[in-house]
C-alpha cells in the first residue's frame, strides 16, 4: 500500500533584501493602507483596526500588535518574529507566504480567511481561533494550540508537528491529508473529523482513548493482563 502523500511544504517568504524602518508617524495602521518593504520592529501597535490593508514584503521584530482589528487585510511575502499578535481579531483576512517565529498568538481570532504557504515554528497559539479558514501548505511545528477552534475549517494542506493540541475543537473540519507527528491530542474535540488525517503511531494511543469516549465506548482493563 502506498504511503499517504503530504501535504505540500509552505513555499518562503520573498522579502526584499533591504528594508525602510517603519515608524508609528509614518506607518501607523490605516483603512486601505498599503505597507511595503517596511521594517517594523519595536513598535507598539496595539488595540488599531485597519480594514482592506495590505503588507507586502514586511518584517515584524518584537512588533506588539495586540488587540488590533483587521477586516479583509492581507500580510504577503513577510517574516513574524519575535511580535505578540495576542487577541488579535482577522475577519475575512489572508496570509500568503508568512512565516512565523517564536511569537506569542494567543487567543488569535482568524476568521472565514485563509493561510497559504504559511509556516508557524515556536509560537504560542493557544486559546486561537481559525474557524472557517481554509489551510493550504500550512506548517505549525513545536507550537502550543491548546484549546485552539478549527472549527468549520479546511485543513487539508495543514501539517502540525510536535504540537500540543490539548483540547483542541475539530467539529465540522475537513481533514482528508492533514498530518500530526508526535502532538499531544488529549481531549480533543469533534474527534470524528479527524477522518482522513494521517496520525503518527505515537500519537494513537491519546487519540483511540479519545474517540472511544466520543462514541461511547467504555474501555476496560482485562483481567490478568499484565
Amino acid at each position: 500500500m502506498p504511503s499517504p502523500s503530504r501535504p505540500a511544504e509552505p513555499a518562503k517568504p520573498r522579502p526584499p533584501k533591504a528594508l525602510e524602518l517603519a515608524t508609528v508617524d509614518e506607518d501607523d495602521l490605516r483603512d486601505e493602507g498599503t505597507f511595503t518593504g517596511l521594517g517594523f520592529y519595536d513598535l507598539e501597535l496595539t488595540g488599531r483596526s485597519a480594514k482592506g490593508a495590505e503588507f507586502r514584503q514586511c518584517r515584524f521584530n518584537r512588533t506588539d500588535l495586540s488587540g488590533t482589528a483587521f477586516v479583509k487585510v492581507s500580510l504577503t511575502d513577510c517574516l513574524v518574529e519575535r511580535s505578540n499578535f495576542a487577541n488579535l481579531h482577522g475577519d475575512q483576512s489572508t496570509l500568503l507566504r508568512v512565516a512565523f517565529r517564536d511569537s506569542r498568538l494567543t487567543c488569535l481570532q482568524w476568521l472565514d480567511g485563509v493561510l497559504r504557504d504559511v509556516t508557524l515554528r515556536d509560537c504560542r497559539i493557544d486559546l486561537s481561533a481559525f474557524r472557517a479558514t481554509k489551510f493550504a501548505a500550512v506548517a505549525f511545528e513545536d507550537c502550543n494550540l491548546a484549546g485552539a477552534d478549527f472549527t468549520g475549517a479546511d485543513l487539508t494542506g495543514a501539517t502540525f508537528t510536535r504540537c500540543d493540541l490539548t483540547g483542541a475543537q475539530f467539529s465540522a473540519a475537513t481533514m482528508t491529508g492533514t498530518r500530526l507527528d508526535q502532538c499531544d491530542l488529549s481531549g480533543v474535540a469533534g474527534v470524528t473529523s479527524l477522518a482522513g488525517a494521517t496520525v503518527s503511531t505515537a500519537d494513537l494511543v491519546t487519540l483511540s482513548h479519545t474517540l472511544a469516549a466520543a462514541l461511547g465506548i467504555t474501555i476496560a482493563d482485562t483481567p490478568g493482563a499484565a
